[in-house]
C-alpha cells in the first residue's frame, strides 16, 4: 500500500436503499476500475443500510435487547455487503475481508473490502483507522448526504449547507456519543480520532457518480469537506 491508496467509506444507503441498486453499483464499479488501470488502490469500507435499520427495528419489537446485540446486527450486515461489494469485483479485490482494521494489512490487490469490526466502534471508526495504518490523509464518505447542515435539514427547512468546516466546528454539531443507528455524517468518535491524526474527510452524497468521478480527479465538487 502506498499514497495512492484511497479510503471510501460506503454507506449502505447507497448499496441497498430500498431494493439492492444496480445502477449505482454498476457505475461505481465502472468508476474505480478506471481508476485502478490508473495505478490507484482502493479500500471500502460498506456500511449496513436500511437493511441493518430493518433488522433492529424488528428484533427491538420483538425482545428486549441491549446495545451489544443491536450492534452486532449492524456489523455482520456491513460484513455482507462487504462480501457482496468484493464478489463484485472479482479477481482484483482481496479474497479476504477486514474483520479487525488493527492487524496489519498485506496484499497485492489493488481493491480491500472491510466491514464493521465490534460492538461500540461504527465502519467511520474503521475507515479512519484503516486510514491511519496505510498513512492516507483523506477519506471519502459516500452517502445519499449532499452536504454536512447547520441543522437536521429534515426538520429544520432553513439549514443551511456547509461546504468546508473545521474538525472542531463540526463535533460541535454532532452528538458526543456514538450509539448502534445513530444517523450523524460521520461518527463522533471517529471525528475525534480524524481530528488527532489530521485526516481530511469528504462526505458527499454517491449519486450522481460524476461527483465522486470530480473529487477522484481533483476537480470542484458537491460536499462538505472537514479538516
Amino acid at each position: 500500500m502506498n499514497d495512492e491508496t484511497i479510503i471510501i467509506s460506503l454507506g449502505g444507503s447507497l448499496i441497498i436503499p430500498e431494493e439492492i441498486d444496480k445502477d449505482f453499483l454498476k457505475k461505481f464499479k465502472s468508476l474505480i476500475l478506471s481508476h485502478v488501470e490508473k495505478g490507484k488502490k482502493f479500500v471500502i469500507i460498506t456500511g449496513g443500510g436500511k437493511i441493518c435499520r430493518k433488522y433492529q427495528d424488528v428484533i427491538k419489537n420483538l425482545k428486549k435487547i441491549n446495545d451489544s446485540e443491536l450492534d452486532w446486527l449492524g456489523i455482520y450486515s456491513t460484513r455482507f455487503n462487504a462480501e457482496f461489494i468484493k464478489i463484485l469485483f472479482g479477481e482484483l479485490a482481496e479474497q479476504e475481508i477486514i474483520l479487525d482494521p488493527t492487524i496489519p494489512i498485506f496484499s497485492n490487490k489493488p481493491i480491500i473490502l472491510s466491514g464493521g469490526w465490534k460492538p461500540g466502534w461504527s465502519t467511520d471508526y474503521v475507515a479512519v483507522m484503516l486510514g491511519r495504518q496505510l498513512g492516507s490523509k483523506k477519506i471519502i464518505n459516500l452517502s445519499n448526504t449532499d452536504y454536512v447542515y447547520d441543522a437536521d435539514p429534515k426538520i429544520n427547512p432553513d439549514a443551511k449547507k456547509i461546504e468546508k468546516i473545521s474538525w472542531a466546528d463540526y463535533r460541535a454539531l454532532i452528538p458526543a456519543e456514538w450509539n448502534p443507528g445513530l444517523n450523524s455524517p460521520f461518527d463522533p468518535i471517529a471525528s475525534k480520532m480524524a481530528q488527532e491524526h489530521g485526516l481530511e474527510v469528504a462526505i458527499m452524497n454517491g449519486k450522481p457518480i460524476e461527483n465522486l468521478a470530480n473529487y477522484l480527479d481533483g476537480k470542484e465538487f458537491l460536499g462538505t469537506t472537514i479538516s
